[in-house]
């Protein structure tokens, strides 16, 4: 927090740090460094006083504020370490993550407001901390002036930072110590707590904050990203403010009030960089140009994309009426994992050339190679193959918390002696890197990573469905969409019901964007004589590239291909 706070503090007090523009259009609040500093100290000495220590875990769960930026860095403050769990989340997501981390204490909101949508923060924590024995006190904060039930472990934020000293002197910290945990979906199982450190992680922050993006002194910084994300944590909070940016905060969605929203923010708070999500991006494109074309841009120099790879459709969208075809646009390639951009077009030399949709230069420092099936590195160009990198910086993720094993498997067991990044990539013919998707079980449903076990996890807990199988397909604007094959038991009636119930699960498990689009019903999965399901097999069917199944010699029972593209076709015409 010194890096982020006190040293800007200290030379230009005054300057803005946080541009909050909040759900209601039009109510933009500007909080200084100075501001910051005050309320993060308050936090700060709340939490102490509550008995939170160097080394504690907080879960955060609220919405994009100054107070939610407050919280991340008072605990950064005392040495605590956080783990931001995004507002959309279901109870049981944020129950696990808490029982996972052992976090000692949530800070939260009263509710949060979203789109014109009240959603009820406190009451989700209520339900999550129920069966959290670590929790000793939950802080709450509020958004709105509706009053929510407090109980014995619940604290009134505001009232105690307004009793609490404005200064707290900064905990001394190792460059390998702890600055927060956030957790990611794997291809297996439960979510994973990936850990982040104090220096290298900072540092790789601010520089790809500042070279990637062109970040001039005096610019206005608009990530639209959550802070629930990797991209909220790096590009809304820690790489700006380290490097003395104003950040721009946005708690609304891209359609409210209408789908002009994010370009007469733009207008109006004069955002130079615009940082968001092809998803969004998607979205806006089927509404028009009308909506964009109705504000004035001009303040716009960079626009950068995140969160999956960009279709060349909505790639020149967003150079052309967007940007206007002025604006440097920036495709970039990175995980929860890597701490920050490692792939992207800029920097480069000067007016370099641009390919669209393709995130294309590496970072200072990444050394990405490809690797083929034998694990051997591919050499030359114009070649595809398994994304790693081949020595460390220094905002990799040092470990999964209370799980370093599953760290090492992930991510150095498939090609030892290197990070391999999960995702596949092309080499083009002068050495560029196209990023072509994930190579595993993982799906990419608007930005948001999810394993598809999760679902099937989730699913499976419905009595009438012994088993279930879940791909990714593509999807118009979602980027990839759940797709899930369903077995039932015998004599299972109704199953326009079950299919309404397991969404419901799937939203109470996870969150709604998890939700799979179809549900179909089938007589059994496609399994190899050891019983794993062929989910290549699933994808073909969805992806309508059914004459061209390839090796099916493995399949238990050849004749389920044509039993599950059957059932297909049916559900396609009703």
């Amino acid at each position: 927090t010194v890096n982020c706070l006190d040293q800007h503090v200290e030379k230009s007090p005054n300057r803005v740090a946080l541009i909050w523009e909040r759900d209601e259009p039009g109510t933009a609040v500007h909080v200084t460094y100075r501001e910051l500093l005050d309320q993060t100290c308050r936090l700060a000495n709340t939490l102490k006083k509550y008995g939170i220590q160097k080394g504690d875990k907080v879960a955060i769960y609220m919405s994009v504020s100054p107070l939610s930026v407050a919280a991340m860095l008072a605990c950064a403050r005392i040495g605590a370490i956080h783990t931001v769990v995004f507002a959309g989340f279901s109870a049981e997501s944020l129950a696990g993550r808490i029982m996972d981390s052992g976090c000692k204490a949530v800070i939260t909101y009263n509710q949060g407001v979203r789109g014109g949508r009240i959603i009820e923060l406190k009451t989700t924590v209520d339900e999550a901390v129920k069966n959290c024995p670590s929790i000793k006190h939950v802080f709450v904060a509020q958004r709105t002036d509706n009053k929510v039930w407090m109980g014995d472990r619940d604290i009134p934020l505001e009232e105690e930072m307004a009793k609490a000293a404005s200064v707290c002197t900064p905990e001394s910290m190792d460059s390998e110590d702890v600055l927060f945990m956030l957790y990611t979906s794997g291809s297996t199982g439960k979510p994973k707590g990936v850990v982040h450190t104090q220096a290298g992680y900072l540092l790789y922050a601010a520089l790809t904050h500042k070279y990637v993006f062109d970040y001039q002194q005096g610019d206005v910084f608009g990530c639209v990203a959550d802070i629930g994300w990797i991209t909220g944590h790096s590009y809304v909070v820690y790489g700006p403010l380290c490097n003395g940016a104003t950040s721009v905060l946005f708690e609304s969605t891209p359609v409210y009030p209408d789908p002009g929203r994010y370009w007469e923010v733009v207008q109006r708070l004069k955002i130079n960089q615009f940082y968001g999500a092809p998803t969004a991006i998607r979205l806006l494109l089927n509404y028009g140009e009308e909506w964009v074309k109705k504000y004035d841009r001009s303040s716009l120099k960079t626009l950068g994309s995140v969160g999956e790879p960009i279709n060349h459709e909505a790639w020149q969208w967003f150079y052309h009426v967007v940007g206007e075809g002025r604006c440097t646009v920036v495709d970039t390639w990175w995980q929860t994992e890597t701490g920050g951009i490692c792939i992207a077009p800029r920097p480069s030399e000067e007016k370099a050339e641009i390919i669209p949709a393709m995130a294309m230069r590496p970072f200072f420092g990444i050394v990405p190679v490809l690797m083929d099936e034998n694990g051997k590195v591919i050499e030359g160009n114009d070649v595809s193959g398994a994304l790693c990198i081949a020595q460390p910086w220094p905002g990799m993720a040092r470990t999964i918390y209370g799980d370093h094993q599953r760290f090492v498997d992930a991510y150095f067991k498939a090609y030892p002696g290197y990070y391999f990044t999960g995702d596949g990539a092309y080499r083009t013919k002068q050495g560029y890197y196209q990023i072509t998707g994930r190579m595993d079980d993982v799906i990419n449903i608007s930005g948001h990573r999810l394993g598809t076990a999760e679902i099937e996890d989730a699913m499976a807990d419905h009595p009438a469905v012994p088993e279930t199988a879940v791909i990714g397909y593509p999807h118009k604007i979602k980027g990839e969409g759940a797709f899930a094959f369903i077995v039932l038991k015998e004599q299972t009636a109704h199953t326009d019901r079950i299919k309404e119930e397991l969404k419901t699960i799937v939203a109470s498990k996870i969150a709604k964007y998890a939700v799979p689009d179809h549900i179909l019903v089938v007589k059994r999965l496609p399994k190899t004589r050891s019983g794993k399901i062929m989910r290549r097999l699933l994808r073909k069917v969805v992806t309508e590239q059914s004459s061209n199944m390839g090796d099916v010699t493995t399949l238990d029972d050849p004749s389920v291909v044509k039993e599950i593209l059957d059932a297909y076709q049916k559900y396609k015409e009703k």
